[in-house]
Parts: structure tokens; C-alpha cells; sequence
């Protein structure tokens, strides 16, 4: 049972982001080298959401503040403060 909460633990919490906050389900990028391309970016627009820590948003929030801030270059380099 251990072995199966921890694969459904790592779908919920991981996948979930990706499905809710980034709508990776509904990406039409099939071709070529695309999807794996989408899926590091992915990868590293949560991995900078996740540091960033002075606003407490869900993902899908965190990413619609960055874009519409003239600052998002700081969200970047890592160095983003409100």
C-alpha cells in the first residue's frame, strides 16, 4: 500500500500543477522536439513559482501576477521581492 500512496502522491501533487496551473492537457504542441521543450520550461517556471516566496498564491495565481508585473525579469534571476 505504501508503494502505491507514494506513485498516487507523486500524480496528486505533481501532475496536478501541471494539469490545473500550467493546462498541460489541453497543449497542442505534438511535433518534433516540442513537447519535450514545453515540458523543462514547465519545469522550470514551477521550480522558480516554488522559490519564490513572498507572495503565497496558488501556481495558476503566481504565474498571472509574474506576467502581468513589469518586473517578472526579477522573478528570473531569482531576485523578485513585492
Amino acid at each position: 500500500m505504501d508503494a502505491v500512496r507514494s506513485h498516487w502522491s507523486v500524480e496528486n501533487n505533481l501532475h496536478w500543477v501541471l494539469d490545473i496551473g500550467f493546462r498541460e492537457d489541453e497543449n497542442r504542441v505534438r511535433k518534433d522536439h516540442g513537447p519535450e521543450n514545453m515540458a523543462i520550461f514547465r519545469q522550470m517556471a514551477i521550480n522558480l513559482l516554488k522559490q519564490e516566496k513572498s507572495v503565497k498564491l496558488g501556481v495558476k495565481n503566481q504565474r498571472t501576477l509574474a506576467a502581468a508585473d513589469d518586473r517578472r525579469d526579477l522573478l528570473l534571476q531569482g531576485t523578485f521581492k513585492s
